[in-house]
């Protein structure tokens, strides 16, 4: 049935009139109740219960539904995924697709099946009939398929949320006759094409979400003309260009997310004083922007969280930096800036977040950066800073609890002033540096520690015992060093915290002999990766490492190990690396080792293995050097073993 005939029966729709006012009746229109029962034979499964409700005649004392308090036509349907309750919120599901009768409700205005995760198939492409439709809401669910042209023809629409879902096809440059439209939301789907011109024809929107598509193509040269514009997402996509010089013009906009797509040229804005004046948030990390931060970047005094990360700028980090006294996070790293940090940063005084890794930054740090009191974490790795020590300041500040200073040419001992920082220390990384001594008894006390990465070091002796009482350790990177002794300390923290949050073991490239008869001790059931390759570990895999249910990555090579390879290991579901060559192990490659369906990379070779490799996947295939070395083994990839 065509719109035009639609709207024929609608208006022909009988009501009565009592005493001089028109009232609902109490019989549904009918072709209201006709879209109604369509709908619902649409959905075989309604988890909260409002459907079974939807019976009789009266479909306006329906659960979601709403009319007109004179006509009696649908004007609402609200049926959103999310219901609330006095003590709590919780999605329902409305398991099938949307009917296309739903196009008989030519009177409604709101339609919110937002949040129902299971409602699949496409958008009918008669939805283009609801000429009275401000608000759309079919976001969240697994509606699949292009967007129909025909939404083009909502011309009252004002709100259509269509993220978060399997939507695909190209955007319609039709989509720019919604001129009454102030939210557009079309993030994360499967959108491929260009970011049609006509966009720049909304110029009542105030929401422009396109992020986490494919679209490729430019940003329209004249989006600056969205006067309204107050948040604008095109992040994760595959734009390519410059930056439109005419966002200098979106003199409200507070959001501004590009972000992760292969944007180039220079950053355009702010060019004078005044622009952009409610720009708080700003995104532009991962592209391939080249050129200075601009001098007059300071000009965008509304700033609260920039990113200009892993793009390729240069130059000096500019001192009108220090303008930004509302900014509470900064992303410089990852860029190609040389010079010192200005003097001028030390004024950000609600800097919470200080990123400028990998640049060329030179020293010294600038004393005044003591002033940042709210500084929680710092991070000024692989720079030129060639610090030789850490300056005391450091771990003065009361706030700081992550510090990242690998690779910036620290000498000496860990200094002991982390001890007794105000804030307790969360993460601390001191990698690739010129430290020496050992690991110092007093680390055992940073109880809140989760991360420690001193790897790349010179640090000699042995684990300390202490560090069994790290119960929030969940990384621990020491690999590259000069340790020896045993790393049985390490499992027993597992031991003494079983439900704590050790994933991440690094302990290769040292001198540790023993410990390993620990692994897969009561315990240890998070590890993911695990990491003892080339140290001098002697004896054999013990039977309880296949208690690690959660491992994916198992190093184990370049030791002295040797004995049968346990079968254990064949427990380890979620392993996909398996590296155990060049030990000493004998025997058969057990054939449990095929149930390792997950296994990617594996590594056997040059050990004393003998027999025929397990026929079958995974170990067939996996190449011929994953089991060369072991002249007793046969079988394919190797040579076929004699009969």
């Amino acid at each position: 049935m065509g719109c035009q005939l639609l709207l024929i029966v609608a208006v022909l729709t009988i009501i009565t009139v009592v005493k001089g006012n028109v009232s609902v009746v109490e019989a549904c229109n009918s072709n209201d109740l006709k879209a109604l029962k369509s709908f619902k034979a649409g959905i075989h499964i309604d988890t909260s219960g409002r459907l079974a409700n939807w019976v009789g005649q009266s479909c306006c004392r329906w659960e979601g539904i709403s009319c007109h308090s004179t006509t009696g036509r649908v004007t609402e349907i609200h049926l959103p995924g999310f219901i609330s309750t006095e003590d709590s919120v919780f999605q329902s599901r409305m398991k099938g697709s949307l009917s296309p009768s739903i196009s008989l409700l030519t009177s409604l205005e709101v339609l919110d099946l937002g949040g129902l995760v299971d409602l699949t198939g496409i958008i009918p492409p008669s939805i283009g009939c609801l000429q009275n439709l401000k608000k759309l809401y079919l976001y969240g669910n697994k509606l699949s398929g292009p967007v129909p042209e025909s939404i083009s023809k909502l011309l009252k629409l004002e709100e259509l949320h269509l993220h978060e879902n399997r939507l695909s096809g190209t955007l319609s440059s039709s989509l720019g006759n919604l001129k009454n439209i102030n939210q557009l939301l079309m993030h994360t789907n499967q959108f491929t094409g260009v970011i049609p011109d006509s966009f720049t024809n909304l110029t009542n929107v105030v929401r422009l979400d396109l992020h986490c598509n494919y679209l490729n193509g430019y940003i329209p040269e004249k989006i600056g003309e969205l006067q309204l514009l107050e948040q604008l997402d095109f992040s994760n996509n595959l734009l390519r260009g410059k930056l439109p010089p005419s966002l200098c013009n979106l003199t409200v906009i507070s959001v501004l997310y590009l972000d992760n797509n292969k944007l180039e040229g220079a950053i355009p804005f702010p060019s004078s004083p005044g622009q952009m004046p409610s720009l708080g948030f700003l995104r532009l990390q991962d592209n391939n922007l080249t050129g200075k931060i601009p001098p007059t970047f300071g000009y965008l005094a509304s700033l609260r969280r920039v990113s200009l990360a892993n793009n390729k700028l240069e130059g000096a980090i500019p001192t009108s930096l220090g303008n930004l006294q509302d900014l509470t996070e900064l992303y410089l790293n990852g860029n190609q800036l040389s010079g010192q940090i200005p003097k001028s940063i030390s004024q950000l005084s609600q800097l919470i977040f200080l990123s400028i890794s990998r640049n060329q930054i030179e020293g010294p740090l600038p004393s005044g950066m003591f002033s940042l009191q709210n500084l929680q974490t710092l991070d000024l790795s692989f720079n030129l800073l060639n610090l030789s020590s850490i300056p005391m300041w450091m771990a003065e500040l009361p706030s700081l609890s992550r510090v990242y200073l690998a690779g910036c040419g620290i000498k000496g001992k860990i200094p002991e002033f982390f001890r007794t920082t105000p804030s307790p220390l969360q993460e601390l990384d001191l990698s690739v540096n010129h430290l020496s001594g050992s690991i110092p008894a007093w680390i055992g006390s940073l109880t809140q520690l989760y991360s420690l990465n001193l790897s790349r070091n010179s640090l000699v002796s042995s684990i300390p015992e202490t560090i069994t009482n790290l119960q929030d350790l969940g990384l621990l990177d020491l690999h590259s060093n000069k340790l020896t002794g045993s790393i049985s300390q390490v499992f027993k923290i597992g031991q003494r915290f079983p439900d704590g949050s050790l994933t991440y073991i690094d302990l290769s490239d040292n001198g540790f002999s023993s410990g390993i008869e620990l692994t897969g001790g009561g315990g240890q059931t998070g590890i993911r990766f695990l990491n003892l390759s080339r140290n001098v570990l002697e004896g054999q895999i013990p039977v309880s490492v296949g208690r690690l249910r959660s491992l994916r990555s198992l190093d184990l090579s370049y030791n002295k190990l040797g004995y049968v390879l346990p079968g254990s290991l064949a427990n380890e579901s979620s392993l996909e690396t398996l590296k155990l060559q060049n030990n000493r192990f004998t025997g058969r490659i057990p054939s449990e080792y095929l149930k390792l369906k997950k296994l990617k990379e594996l590594d056997l070779s040059h050990n004393l293995l003998v027999g025929e490799i397990p026929a079958g996947k995974p170990l067939s295939d996996f190449p011929e050097s994953s089991f060369s070395g072991n002249r007793g083994l046969c079988g394919k990839p190797l040579t076929a073993c004699r009969a």
